[in-house]
This record gives structure tokens, sequence and C-alpha cells, in this order.
């Protein structure tokens, strides 16, 4: 039984294009009715997803098959990639900056400590139960890194529900949420960048390591700067695009293809990510005329084919990841699996402690730091997009990926019962413009009694 999995995906009697119609198919239909029932149950369709990539996998267990072969992963990984692309680029079209920018410090204080508790968690847990000699310290800081990605959907479709979310509280996770997504996509590509792992270019510009370091930084940061001037163009041109020609089809497309080049641009010239470009390109677009028809259409072609395609491929290397472990002995396989328990948990705690922690510094009450904390827990996408780069670079084990659907499926069973729970006996609360209409009347008045 030894690498059975692994003989299995090795085999491979076939190599037409036409082979990967199967795994394509049985992928997409399975990954429908999955998502069907998460519905139903009230779980991120992406659940449903990956187990439709579970479902397809266990393919592998048919002796001498012939339908996971590795020209047909090849074909589905190289699908799965351009959904990975579309996710972040859908990310940043919906991300609203006047959001973050209307609620101020809260959301930066909320947002620096929902980062860094659960990455000194992860990074922690790592050290102390896989790396204690720090042989890697890299791998240890990017369990963390995965750590701070937030799925703020889950929390949003419950406090809708709850009618709390144009309140300040609401607001204020939202904005938070939405700058987590943005700092743990830069730390996914600085991490991969200065590790020199497959994932980043690893090009050495000094054989200083401190000097390299700062080379690299400062190439990060060129690209970032691009970014912002070419982005005040950008914005205005597809501005006037979409005032120009509203819902034509030529929009979406040439959205789509700057997101595809500036993905490439970052990765192969800037060293950073390419789902950190392909963000980018996103928050360039947002806020403008022809926003909401790109993400519209670009919803439409990411979740009929690629998006599917990619969180079932990252279920496919689980089995891939157990192959490994028949050659692994047992005391290092338990070891892992202890480390993966205690992660997941470190991953709930983290966002809870961190974001709840950074809400009380901000003025907010107890059990509305409570909701915060609850609120900022919950992850999915994000989560499985930062774990896969990680082990594509070969800078996590790939074992970890089983763990990471173990999080989303827990955090998005408990955020939205721990939210309902704490809103029970909390006050309403005005909405947002209620609350700064009434804010302002207030400054007026002390503004009079000062004179």
């Amino acid at each position: 039984m030894e690498n059975f999995f692994l003989l299995n995906i090795l085999h491979d009697s076939a190599s037409e294009p036409y082979m990967v119609l199967l795994p394509l198919g049985l992928i997409l239909l399975l990954a429908k009715l999955f998502s069907m029932l998460m519905g139903k149950l009230r779980l991120p369709q992406v659940v449903g997803f990956l187990l439709a990539g579970l479902a397809v996998g266990l393919i592998f267990l048919i002796p001498n098959q012939n339908v996971l072969t590795t020209y047909t992963i090849d074909g589905i990984n190289d699908i799965a990639k351009i959904g990975v692309i579309l996710i972040l680029f859908s990310a940043g079209l919906e991300t609203d900056l006047k959001r973050i920018k209307a609620d101020g410090v809260a959301s930066i204080i909320i947002t620096a400590l929902g980062v860094i508790v659960p990455l000194g968690f992860g990074f922690l847990v790592s050290w102390l139960l896989i790396d204690r000699n720090l042989s890697n310290p890299y791998e240890c800081v990017y369990y963390g890194v995965i750590l701070t990605a937030t799925s703020v959907s889950i929390t949003v479709a419950t406090l809708k529900e709850l009618g709390r979310l144009n309140s300040r509280v609401g607001t204020a996770i939202t904005a938070a949420a939405i700058l987590d997504d943005i700092i743990g996509v830069i730390l996914l590509s600085l991490v991969i960048s200065l590790s020199g792992s497959n994932g980043g270019t690893g090009r050495v510009y000094s054989d200083n390591s401190a000097l390299n370091v700062f080379f690299m930084i400062l190439v990060m940061v060129a690209f970032f700067v691009l970014s912002i001037i070419a982005g005040i163009i950008l914005h205005k041109v597809f501005d006037w695009m979409g005032k120009k020609w509203p819902h034509h089809r030529r929009i979406p497309m040439i959205g789509l293809a700057f997101a595809f080049l500036w993905s490439w641009l970052a990765e192969y010239v800037f060293q950073v990510a390419d789902i950190t470009g392909a963000f980018i390109a996103g928050l360039i677009i947002a806020n403008t005329s022809a926003a909401s028809y790109i993400d519209h259409r670009t919803d439409q072609i990411a979740n009929l084919i690629f998006v599917p395609v990619f969180f079932a491929s990252v279920a496919l290397k689980m089995f891939t990841a157990l192959s490994g472990t028949s050659s692994m002995p047992q005391e290092q396989l338990v070891t892992f699996i202890i480390f993966a328990i205690v992660w997941v948990v470190a991953g709930l705690l983290g966002k809870l402690v961190g974001a709840g922690v950074g809400a009380k510094l901000s003025g907010f009450s107890f059990r509305q730091s409570l909701i915060f904390g609850v609120g900022m827990m919950a992850r999915a996408e994000v989560l499985i997009v930062t774990a896969q780069k990680g082990v594509d670079a070969g800078l996590i084990d790939p074992m970890i990926m089983p763990f990471t659907l173990a999080l989303i499926i827990v955090s998005s069973f408990l955020t939205p019962i721990f939210l309902k729970i704490l809103y029970k006996k909390e006050p309403p609360e005005a909405p947002l413009e209620e609350e700064n209409k009434i804010l302002q009347e207030d400054k007026v008045i002390e503004a009079q009694d000062s004179k």
C-alpha cells in the first residue's frame, strides 16, 4: 500500500486533450451539487467545491485508473491557476476604499492587531511543535501568514440578517476585513520572495544577504509605487469607458486583460506574487463606473468553471499530500497532526483576541469587542489561496491543506452562531449615517457652548 495514491497518479496511459474532459465534467457537476447542499446548511459554497474535489479524488483508489493521470491533473491545475487570479481580481473589485477611509483609526487598529496576533500565534505554534531550531524561519512565519486571512462574506451575511450591517460595528468589521485581505496578500508576496522558494523568482542581487533583502523589498515597493501612479490614470480610463460604453462586453474583456497583464508584471518583473497583482488590478478599477459590470461578468466566468476547478484542485492535492505520509516516520506524522490541530485552534483564537483587543482599544464596549473578534474569525477562499500558494512554493507541508479546510468549516459554523448569541442582548444600534449625523450635531452644540 506504500505510495498507493502516488502510483495511481503516475499511471498515464493516455495524454490526449479530450482526457481532461471527464474529470473536469465530474468536478463541475459535483461542485454544483455540493455547493447547493452547503447553501442549505448555510455554509460557504467553497466548502462544496472542496468536497467535490475530495469526491473526485476517490478515483485515485481505483487500481490502474486512467482518469486522474499526470496529464489530466496538469490540465486541471492550469485551469485552477486562472481561477485563483480571478478570485483575487474580484476581491479587489469589491473592495471599497471609501469605507476604510470613513472608519479611519478604529479599522486600522483592529486590522493591525487582527493581523499581528494570529500571525504571532501561527509562528509560535509552528516554532514550538515542528521547528524548535528555526532551521527554516520563513516556514514558521508563513504558517502565521495563512492565519491572517479573513473572509467577511459569512459575517456580512449574518449581520445583514440581524439588521446590523449598516451600524458602526458592522461597517467597521467590513472595513477591517478588507484591510486584512490587503495586508495578508502583501505579506504572502513578501515572505515567499524573501525565502527564495519556488514560488518567487529567488533572484539574488548581492552576496550580502542583508543587501539582498533590501533590494528585494525595494523592487517590491517599486511595484506598489508604479501601481499607485498607473492606477490613478487607469482608474480614470476605466471610469470613462464605463460611462461611454455601459454594459458593453469590451469593458470586462479589457478589465480581464488588464488583470492578467498586471498579474504577469507583478510576478515576472517585480517578484510580487501574481495573485497580488490581480488584487491590485481589481483595486485600481474598484469604485469606477465600470467596476460593477466587470465584477458581474468576472463572477459569471469565474464561477462557471475556473473557481470550482481551483478549489477542487486544492482538494485533489490533499491526496498527493496523503501519499507522502506513508513514507513519513510515525512519530513525525503524529507531531504534525498535533501541530495542525493546535494551529487551527490558534487561527480561531488569534482573530478573536487580536481583533477583539483592537476594538476595545478603539473605544468599543466589551460585548462589541467580542462581536469584532467573532466577526473576523471566519475564513474562506483567501485562506485556501494563501495556503496553496505556500504549498506550491515548497515553503510549507502539503499536509496542512486538510486542516485549512477544517478551519474554514469550524469558523463558518461558529461565526454566525456566536454573532447571533452576542447580539441577543446588544441594544439596537443606529445606522451609520444616522450616527454620523448625531455626532455632527453634537460637535455643533459643543462649538456653540464653547463660545
